[in-house]
């Protein structure tokens, strides 16, 4: 099988000139302690700067290095701009591919709808999907500069949380199928309204290739978002209500998990997901509809379900002794928002023994932060048995706890981390939740005793 570059493409693709010799690549890396022997190492002029890392990638086996100015001693790939040159890699990547291609956004489930995608296409055949949560201007291109050549399928994720973000990727992407999980008020901060934000979500669709299709939404942004869709395009939605396409019928939840009965374009599927929550429920139903749009027979895209179980931060639910005591942790560490809040204080609801909340600043609310952070003080109230809070947002939601349930606020999650593993007690179920800016990883690890 031949390299996932060739030389002749990598000079195709950038532009750039080779010094010291050509090469080929089996892989790309942007960080070179996660390179493997073959790869192509880029230089990105990021956070930090790539190019004080290429002699370690050289070290460690690089085919060679994509760079914008010579400080290697091996060989090399100059370009003017490494980002730009990883874009077209995407670009020419995607171009050559006959992989179909699906492409999910939305304010909350993204990541999880990406994985249950590439669950079900993986029994279809070879599916390549981003990493973790690459959906950024670095992650898509990264993602499709590594498409392998022989992939029947590709998932990319695509986020934002400034307007103008989603167009250039989609247009990357050039998905024959979109879906967009959800319009909620995460980075209203950045955005302004929820207008707004449905109309950015929707400039997914406008990457599309002709004759493709949307899943969306059924619910009040249905209309703004379809009208985004271009001429041609098939319009899925998904819900709830009986005109939905892809409609959930009935999602019964226990502590382990979640039953799904589904009408999947007229077809009923049943399912059971690792995963308690009627959010991940919804989730399903749009990869089911996703598949569907690819034209997958939704039984076996359903079969293939059976089981999923949520990355860790999105909902990973483990076992873990802490001290003399085992609780079970419910670690949505990754991020945060109002609705994605609720949807775990539905799960812990599930949970037997104590319950105990332990959340973080939900970030990029802007003005709307005080009122958003305020709103969640009910539902907390109702299903916490104990609560933990820091960062200076959810001290306001903390302050209006009653009195019993609140355990303690602090500044960040640095110092309420020892508060809570101190508090913790056998049988405990323990919801972690913040936005990623807010570090609550870090009381995951303390738990854990990782620190």
């Amino acid at each position: 099988m031949s390299a996932l570059w060739t030389e002749a493409d990598l000079a195709i693709a950038t532009g750039g000139d080779f010094l010291r010799g050509g090469f080929a690549a089996d892989g790309i890396a942007i960080d070179s302690r996660a390179l493997t022997q073959g790869d192509l190492f880029v230089a990105l002029e990021a956070a930090r700067d790539g190019h004080d890392f290429v002699a370690d990638a050289e070290q460690r086996g690089a085919a060679g290095a994509l760079v914008s100015r010579d400080v290697g001693t091996g060989p090399a790939l100059v370009v003017e701009d490494t980002l730009v040159a990883l874009g077209r890699m995407g670009e020419f990547a995607r171009a050559r591919s006959s992989a179909r291609v699906a492409a999910v956004t939305g304010s909350v489930g993204k990541s999880t709808t990406k994985e249950m995608l590439r669950r079900i296409l993986g029994a279809f055949g070879p599916v390549h999907a981003a990493e973790a949560s690459f959906n950024n201007h670095i992650g898509v291109p990264l993602t499709l500069a590594r498409l392998p050549r022989d992939a029947a399928f590709a998932v990319v994720e695509i986020g934002m949380n400034h307007p103008g973000e989603i167009a250039p990727l989609a247009e990357m992407a050039r998905p024959h199928v979109g879906v967009i999980t959800t319009v909620e008020a995460a980075h209203i901060g950045l955005m302004g309204s929820i207008e707004a934000i449905a109309d950015e979500k929707a400039e997914l669709l406008r990457g599309l290739v002709p004759g493709g299709a949307a899943v969306l939404p059924r619910g009040p942004h249905l209309p703004r978002l379809a009208r985004r869709a271009p001429d041609g395009t098939t319009i899925i939605s998904f819900g709830t209500q009986a005109l939905a396409e892809a409609r959930l019928i009935e999602a019964e939840s226990d502590a382990d998990g979640v039953d799904v009965t589904a009408n999947i374009l007229r077809r009923v599927v049943r399912f059971r997901l690792a995963a308690p929550g009627r959010h991940m429920a919804m989730n399903a139903v749009a990869a089911l509809a996703a598949a569907a749009a690819l034209g997958l027979d939704a039984e076996p895209a359903a079969a293939a379900l059976d089981g999923f179980a949520p990355l860790a931060g999105r909902g990973a639910r483990r076992s873990v002794a802490v001290g003399g005591a085992t609780i079970t942790m419910l670690d949505e560490s990754y991020n945060a928002s109002g609705a994605s809040v609720r949807a775990a204080l539905g799960v812990l609801a599930l949970q037997t023994g104590r319950r105990v909340v332990v959340l973080g600043d939900m970030l990029e609310l802007g003005d709307f932060a005080e009122a958003e952070h305020r709103d969640l003080a009910q539902p907390v109230g109702e299903t916490a048995d104990l609560v933990f809070a820091c960062g200076p947002h959810m001290r306001t939601m903390f302050d209006d706890l009653p009195a019993r349930i609140q355990g303690a606020w602090a500044p960040d999650s640095g110092a309420l981390a020892p508060l809570v593993r101190a508090a913790l007690r056998d049988g405990d179920a323990v919801l972690i939740k913040g936005s990623l800016g807010s570090r609550m990883r870090a009381i995951v690890a303390a738990l854990e005793g990782h620190t």
